[in-house]
C-alpha cells in the first residue's frame, strides 16, 4: 500500500459494514427503537391474559400433590376434572360475556331453572323426557335474551338488570316448584321414557385407561375449543373484543353491538342450560333452593383466568385454568384432611392473589 492512499476506518467489533452510497460515502445501518424491537417469548409469555391462573393451577397443584397423597391418584383427578367441569362450562360463557363487558349475577339460579323447567314440564304432561329438554333450552334462552334486551334497551347496568333476574328466578323456582309438585323438590323422571338416551348425553361416565370420567369434562374442553376459537379466529370474536373496549367507538365502526350482547347472554343461558340437563340426570330430582352463590364461582373462575371486570381483555383458557384450579381446591381439601370450614377462606385468598399476579404480568406486558 502507498503512502498516499487513505487507511480505511475500522469497524468496531460485532458491527457490519456501512454499505456504501452512490457517492461512495457510506450509509450507517438504521437504527432500531422500542417500536421495531421484537418482544422476548418471555416478554409475549406475560401478555398472555391466562399466565396468571396458570402460575397459580401449578402451585395449587403442586401444593396438594406434596400434602394429600390420596391427590396423587388417577381417580382422584378424574374427580377433580370433574368438579372443575361444571364450574368451567359455565365460566366459559360467562367469561365471554366479560370479554364482551357485562357480567351475570342470575347465572347460578338460571341452571337451576333450566332443570326444574324439563323436570316438571315433562312430568306433569307425561311426555317423553326430551320434550322437556328442548322445553328448558327455550326457557335458558329466552332468559339470556330478556337480560340483553333490557340492557340494550335500557343503557341500566347490568349488574342490576342480572340481580333483578336473580331474584326473580330465585322467587320463581320456588313458588312454582311449590304450586306444581306440592313439595319443594321435583318427582324422579328415572322411569320415564327417553331418560337413559338424555342420560348418556349429559352425565354418563366413559371408561378410559381404566379410570371413569365423566362425559361433563369432554363437553367441557369441546365448549372451551369452540369458544377459543370464536373469540380468536372469528369475526363475531373481534366484535366481543369490541364492545367490551369500547362500545361507542365500536358502534361507530359498525360493530352490531346490540346484537354482540344479547348474543353473550344468550350464550350464558345455553350453558345454564347444559349444566342444568346435567344435574337433573345426575340426580333424577331438583331441589328448589339451590344454585344460590354459584354465579360468583363463575365470575371468580373467570377473573382468576385473567378477565376483568372492565371488559375487553381475557381468554377462554384462562376460565378454563381457573375452574381447574377450582376443582383441585375443593377436592384437594378434602383429599389433605384439612378442616372444610377454611374452604372458601381458601377460595378468596386464590382469588385475590390471581388478580394481584394478572396485574402485575399485564404491567410487565406493557412496559417497553
Amino acid at each position: 500500500m502507498s503512502m498516499t492512499q487513505a487507511a480505511s476506518p475500522a469497524q468496531p467489533a460485532g458491527q457490519s459494514p456501512a454499505a456504501p452510497a452512490a457517492g461512495g460515502r457510506p450509509v450507517p445501518p438504521p437504527e432500531k427503537d422500542g417500536r421495531t424491537r421484537q418482544r422476548s417469548l418471555i416478554h409475549r409469555l406475560l401478555s398472555r391474559p391466562e399466565i396468571g391462573a396458570l402460575l397459580g393451577a401449578i402451585a395449587v397443584y403442586v401444593l396438594f400433590y406434596a400434602v394429600a397423597p390420596p391427590f396423587r391418584q388417577m381417580d382422584s383427578m378424574a374427580t377433580v376434572l370433574y368438579q372443575a367441569s361444571l364450574i368451567g362450562i359455565m365460566a366459559i360463557a360467562v367469561a365471554l360475556l366479560m370479554i364482551g363487558g357485562e357480567f351475570d349475577l342470575s347465572a347460578g339460579v338460571a341452571v337451576l331453572t333450566s332443570a326444574l323447567a324439563a323436570s316438571m314440564f315433562a312430568f306433569q304432561l307425561t311426555m317423553n323426557v326430551w320434550v322437556g329438554v328442548f322445553f328448558a333450552l327455550a326457557v335458558s334462552l329466552a332468559i339470556g335474551a330478556f337480560n340483553g334486551l333490557m340492557l340494550v334497551k335500557t343503557g341500566l347496568p347490568s349488574f342490576l338488570i342480572t340481580l333483578g333476574t336473580f331474584l326473580m328466578l330465585q322467587g320463581a323456582n320456588l313458588a312454582i316448584t311449590k304450586l306444581v309438585t306440592g313439595n319443594v323438590a321435583t318427582d324422579s323422571i328415572r322411569d320415564m321414557d327417553g331418560f337413559d338416551q338424555a342420560r348418556a348425553v349429559f352425565s354418563s361416565t366413559l371408561t378410559i385407561g381404566g379410570t371413569g370420567l365423566r362425559v361433563t369434562v369432554l363437553w367441557w374442553i369441546l365448549f372451551a375449543a369452540i369458544g377459543t376459537w370464536v373469540l380468536m379466529r372469528t369475526k363475531f370474536g373481534n366484535w366481543i373484543f369490541a364492545v367490551g373496549g369500547n362500545k361507542q367507538s365500536a358502534r361507530a365502526v359498525g360493530v352490531p353491538v346490540a346484537f354482540t350482547k344479547i348474543t353473550l347472554f344468550m350464550t350464558v343461558g345455553f350453558a345454564a342450560w347444559f349444566v342444568g340437563m346435567h344435574q337433573l340426570f345426575a340426580y333424577n330430582t331438583v331441589q328448589s333452593g339451590e344454585g344460590v352463590g354459584q354465579e360468583l364461582i363463575y365470575i371468580a373462575a373467570a377473573v382468576i383466568g385473567g378477565c376483568v371486570l372492565t371488559g375487553g381483555y381475557g381468554s377462554v383458557i384462562g376460565p378454563l385454568i381457573g375452574a381447574f384450579l377450582f376443582g383441585m381446591a375443593t377436592q384437594g381439601i378434602v383429599y389433605a384432611n384439612w378442616n372444610p370450614d377454611w374452604f372458601k377462606f381458601f377460595l378468596g385468598a386464590m382469588l385475590l392473589l390471581a388478580v394481584l399476579v394478572n396485574l402485575y404480568v399485564r404491567n410487565q406486558a406493557t412496559r417497553r
